[in-house]
């Protein structure tokens, strides 16, 4: 009953919070109808539509994000058209089709022969449509019970907690709707009319409309939201999870030289001198969220927490995935959580579907975060990809590392923070995943050749005569003489971008003379979408047993999305190669080599 009370005290305190702002045009908008008929309609289908939504979000996964997403843009669409019928009445009149045509009835709902006594159906559907929109923002209370639901899964109490948060929210927007009432009624009889206000409130309803659909309920207010009811909802939530006392483990309390061996407890890894590094930043700057509802800090308390930097391009960081797929699965039980925050290079990074799809083939079934704008990369003042943030269980940031290896010393790090926790039975040993394709591991010796850049904003070593034309159709030769190390050319008709080379038309070639063990090109497919067919040479030759995994013995490939490619894969890389690849239809992008 407690927990009850304090998510309906925490739903309350929402209308505090800036990110509830652009609902409330569409709660003022019935300001001058009957409270009872109108407006507690209204309210309840707004409460019950975003605790059913929030509660298959939690955990749905993907598909009721995407379902969501799709309900979202149609509300969007109905309320836009809601605020139109309100500033524009005399337009509204003129409109006839079906979905007008409900938008009128929402805003002039009208009973036998012309009386206001409207069916509850107008504003109970207003409701519902106001729900789908609604995101309050993640404040501690509202994660704690989402991300509870995501970590342990489903349960009645979980719904429960979100009506009760839900009628919290909707009990302070009755208040202001009953106020905002009485000073309708105070200015419909004051002016004698009641025309500007319902114009002022079309207005703001699309204004609302607006902000919802430029994202910034989601955005710029859900951040500004936490400085106003982050303290007080912090002091609610420790009523609701009070801090545990330390629990030392107890083969720390043992006599110093014993241990039981006929136990089934596991002694805690060698400890390392573990500093506090700082505190464990907002997660609030997320743009979107993939196989997990929205998750914050203060929700985490409790857990070691692993926050990984990464982009889905970068070979550095797919080959962290194997270890952090497995470290997931082994330490889930124990309290681990792993987070992925995908901070992109690349523009073609930024589109959500394109890092759905890549977690999907990647088999990323842990929590991964849009950080589209660098906000949590801020946040944690981070360096690089790859990188991650060893989190204990008070929330602090104990470890850090950037690039790849040390993964024993990763995992013991991981081992010492659930040790710490008061985990008596962690797994003991350390993982050993065989990654494939691009996540197998780097070769035995250094490659030679580092990372070039194929768009002009970054691009070095470049050999074609006449150096590269910015932004303009050109095309390309050869380089006059044999290529040095590290030296690449472009053959062809192609538009040298900032971040890009675009193939104007087919048969165009790259050349580039490397020495390492594998090398990868990020490469996207024509504009429209269209495949792009390709063949590789290594020293004018089919790359036979060197072929890498997105190609065949005999160099063919095709590039169908915008990702990272394996194109050579060699047994060992202690000498120079010559590497051709010729585009044989016209539209390929291609933007880095990397090699490993």
């Amino acid at each position: 009953m407690l927990v009850l009370l304090i998510a309906y005290l925490g739903g309350v305190l929402t209308i505090l919070s800036p990110c509830i702002l652009p609902v409330l045009p569409f709660v003022f908008a019935r300001a001058d109808r009957p409270f009872r008929s109108h407006g507690l309609p209204m309210l309840l289908g707004m409460a019950l539509a975003f605790a059913a939504v929030a509660t298959l979000a939690a955990v749905g996964g993907g598909w009721i994000v995407t379902l969501n997403e799709y309900g979202r843009q149609a509300a969007i669409a109905v309320l836009a058209l809601f605020g139109v019928s309100l500033l524009f009445p005399s337009v509204a009149d003129r409109m006839s089709r079906p979905l007008v045509a409900l938008g009128i009835r929402m805003s002039e709902p009208r009973g036998d022969g012309g009386a206001a006594a409207a069916s509850v159906f107008s504003p109970l559907l207003l409701g519902v449509g106001t729900g789908l929109l609604w995101a309050p923002c993640a404040g501690p209370i509202l994660g704690l019970i989402l991300t509870g639901a995501a970590l342990n899964g489903a349960s009645v109490g979980t719904s429960l907690l979100l009506l009760a948060y839900a009628a919290g929210a909707c009990t302070s927007l009755a208040a202001a709707l009953l106020f905002g009432g009485r000073l309708f009624s105070i200015m419909k009889r004051s002016l004698h009319t009641g025309e500007w206000v319902r114009r002022a409130a079309g207005a703001a309803v699309l204004a609302g409309v607006g902000a919802i659909a430029l994202g910034l309920d989601t955005g710029l207010l859900a951040r500004l939201s936490l400085g106003t009811t982050s303290a007080l909802e912090q002091a609610l939530v420790d009523k609701i999870k009070p801090g545990k006392p330390h629990a030392e483990p107890v083969a720390l309390r043992e006599a110093p030289g014993l241990m039981r061996v006929s136990d089934n407890r596991t002694a805690p890894p060698p400890a390392r001198e573990l500093k506090v590094e700082g505190r464990f930043p907002s997660l609030a700057g997320a743009t979107e969220w993939i196989n997990s509802v929205p998750l914050a800090p203060e929700a985490l308390r409790g857990k070691v927490v692993l926050v990984d930097f990464w982009t889905y391009s970068c070979i550095n960081c797919l080959r962290t995935l194997p270890y952090l797929r497995a470290w997931a699965e082994k330490y889930k039980d124990a309290g681990l959580v792993v987070i992925g925050v995908h901070s992109p290079e690349f523009a073609f990074e930024k589109r959500p579907a394109n890092v759905r799809k890549a977690v999907k083939e990647l088999g990323i079934g842990f929590p991964v975060a849009l950080d589209n704008d660098f906000a949590v990369w801020r946040g944690f003042d981070n360096q690089a990809w790859p990188a991650f943030y060893f989190i204990d269980a008070e929330g602090r940031i104990r470890h850090h590392q950037f690039g790849e290896n040390r993964y024993d010393k990763a995992e013991q790090v991981i081992q010492q923070l659930l040790a710490e926790a008061g985990q008596t039975r962690i797994a003991a040993g350390l993982v050993a995943p065989l990654g494939q394709g691009t996540q197998a591991a780097p070769g035995a010796e250094p490659p030679l050749s580092g990372e070039t850049y194929l768009g002009h904003e970054r691009a070095h070593g470049f050999a074609s005569p006449g150096g590269i034309a910015r932004d303009r159709a050109t095309v390309y030769r050869p380089a006059a003489s044999a290529l040095r190390t590290n030296q690449w050319s472009l053959a062809g008709d192609w538009t040298v971008e900032a971040e890009r080379a675009v193939l104007n038309s087919a048969n165009g070639r790259i050349a580039y003379r490397f020495q390492a063990r594998d090398l990868h090109l990020v490469l996207g497919p024509a504009a429209n979408g269209r495949p792009v067919r390709f063949r590789v040479l290594v020293d004018g030759k089919p790359p036979l047993a060197d072929h890498g995994a997105d190609t065949d013995a005999q160099g063919h490939g095709v590039i169908d999305a915008q990702k990272l490619y394996q194109l050579v894969r060699q047994a060992e890389g202690r000498r120079e190669r010559l590497f051709e690849i010729e585009f044989l239809d016209a539209g390929a992008q291609a933007y880095a080599f990397t090699f490993g």
